[in-house]
This record gives structure tokens, C-alpha cells and sequence, in this order.
């Protein structure tokens, strides 16, 4: 009995270390190929458990993950653009209007609210970009200095609180605006990154080739609207808005301004988003629905 026993044992014994062998060297590949350009990772800040939700509800996903790059956009060959990272947020500058191209950022939850306050700090020039304008060329402009990341979204930050003051991220904005619709949607923006666990956000100028208006010694461009593209790409089901105002009042609802991204990237001329997997991109891009959107934040 025992000669049979032996050469068994001995083949399991070596079928064992095979696949010991094969396992190792598995990991080994696996580690080495790293995350792919559309890979998700997790990241902390977002939330990746949920309470139980009420029907039909849209929650972030289980185990929720992070989609590098989405703070990036690819604009059109030949467009003057100079990038540049803030805390907080990074944008694309025009030198020949003056004005950002883009500006971007993404908002959690946990960021909505914090210890820094705009207080007394000032708008500053960013002299390491080339054609940024000065405080005192708004001055006596009849236009307000339109932050594109606005202040309220850094609160969570000293050093994010004083870079959004920078001109780079001023657009000259008509007063009924900033003060009125405009600042609406930046209230509303926060209840949703609470509501969600994070969003990204894109805002810029949108320029018509008879906006020739200029203001300042450095002659910067007044833009004839503005828009503002989101996404919420760690729900269950990613979805995507987004809203466009003309440089003036914006009377009416909100929903009477809202569009695709799909919309916004024909009329710009830019790609946002580009970063996420295809299929969430299409979904996110090419619907807008302010129902789902507007919808209250759940109660926890």
C-alpha cells in the first residue's frame, strides 16, 4: 500500500506548488499593469456605505470609487490656454480674453462647510500667468469680479479660501447676476455635494464672436453668458446637468436655464468629463434632469 501512497503524494505535492506558483505570479501581473485611465479607485472623503434608502431613491453606490482627472478639459486646438493648479481647484487661462477658458473643481460633502471665511482677503494678480488682469482693472467697470469657483465652495480650506480671489478666476459679471441666479445656483450646487458625497463642477465664460466689449488696462473680454456643467458620478446611477446664463438678469426658475453637457460641449467646443468610462459618460452627458437634480437631500 505504501508504494502506491508515495508517487500520490508526491503529485499532490506538486500540483500544490503549481498552483502556489501560478497565484504569485498572478499578483505579480496585476501589480504591475497598475489601474487603467478609466480604472476607479477608492478615495477618502466619499462616502462608501449608505443608510438604507427609500425607494427608487438614487444613493451613492456601495464601495463608492474615484475617477481621476475629471477636473480636466479638452478644449479646441489653437484656443490660448495656460493651465494651472490652485488649491482646490485648476483652470485654464485666456490670455487674449483675460478670463478663464474653464474652471474646475470637485465638491464633497464634508466641504461644504468649514472655519475659513472670505473676511477681509483681497483679489490678487497671479503675475505666472501670462495676460492675468489686475484688481483695479474692474474697478469702476459697472461689472462685478464673478468668481467661477466661488468662495463659499472653500470654505474647508485657508489656503483654497484666499486662491479662489485670484483673477484667474474672475470673469467681469453682470451685478443682477452675481447677485441674483448666479449665486442661487452656487447655494444649490452645495445641498447637492452634501446630498451626494461629491460632485465635480466646470464653470466658465461663454464668448459670441460680437462680444467685443472690453474693460481695464488689460482690456479684458466681457463674456454675453456663462455656463455651469456638473456631474455626480459615485451615485448608483451617475447623472449629469447643466445650466446656462446670459451676462445679465436671469429672471424665471432655474429649470428654465438648465441643458445637456452634451448641449454645452456644442456650444463651447469642449470635452468635459472625458475621464469617466464611456457608457456613464454618454448616460451623464446626454440627459439633464432637473427633477432629479432639485430633488430634497435625504434627512440622516
Amino acid at each position: 500500500m505504501r508504494r502506491f501512497l508515495t508517487p500520490l503524494i508526491v503529485i499532490f505535492l506538486i500540483g500544490l506548488v503549481s498552483l502556489m506558483v501560478k497565484s504569485i505570479m498572478g499578483r505579480q501581473k496585476e501589480a504591475e499593469a497598475g489601474p487603467t485611465a478609466s480604472a476607479a479607485v477608492e478615495t477618502p472623503g466619499i462616502a462608501s456605505t449608505t443608510a438604507a434608502s427609500a425607494p427608487g431613491e438614487n444613493t451613492v453606490a456601495p464601495a463608492a470609487l474615484h475617477y481621476p482627472d475629471l477636473d480636466k478639459v479638452r478644449i479646441p486646438a489653437g484656443v490660448p490656454s495656460q493651465e494651472v493648479d490652485y488649491t482646490g481647484f485648476r483652470l485654464s487661462f485666456n490670455k487674449e480674453n483675460g478670463t478663464p477658458n474653464w474652471v474646475a473643481w470637485e465638491l464633497l460633502g464634508s466641504e461644504t462647510d468649514g472655519a475659513a471665511t472670505r473676511g477681509s482677503r483681497k483679489f490678487f494678480a497671479d503675475y505666472d500667468v501670462d495676460g492675468c488682469p489686475e484688481n483695479s482693472d474692474y474697478s469702476n467697470s459697472g461689472y462685478d469680479r464673478g468668481h467661477m469657483c466661488p468662495a463659499a465652495d472653500q470654505k474647508w480650506s485657508e489656503d483654497a479660501m484666499t486662491d479662489c480671489f485670484v483673477m484667474t478666476n474672475m470673469c467681469p459679471q453682470d451685478h443682477a447676476l452675481n447677485s441674483g441666479a448666479w449665486s442661487t445656483l452656487e447655494k444649490r450646487e452645495r445641498i447637492w455635494a452634501q446630498r451626494d458625497s461629491a460632485i465635480v463642477i466646470v464653470s466658465g465664460p461663454i464668448y459670441e464672436k460680437s462680444d467685443r466689449q472690453r474693460i481695464g488696462d488689460a482690456e479684458v473680454r466681457v463674456p454675453s453668458a456663462f455656463f455651469k456643467v456638473f456631474v455626480a458620478p459615485y451615485l448608483a446611477q451617475p447623472r449629469g446637468i447643466a445650466f446656462v446664463y446670459p451676462n445679465m438678469t436671469a429672471p424665471g426658475s432655474m429649470e428654465q436655464y438648465v441643458m445637456t453637457i452634451d448641449e454645452v460641449e456644442r456650444i463651447t467646443g469642449y470635452d468635459f468629463f472625458y475621464a469617466l468610462p464611456d457608457d456613464i459618460e454618454t448616460a451623464v452627458e446626454s440627459s439633464s434632469s432637473f427633477k432629479d437634480w432639485n430633488r430634497n437631500p435625504r434627512k440622516r
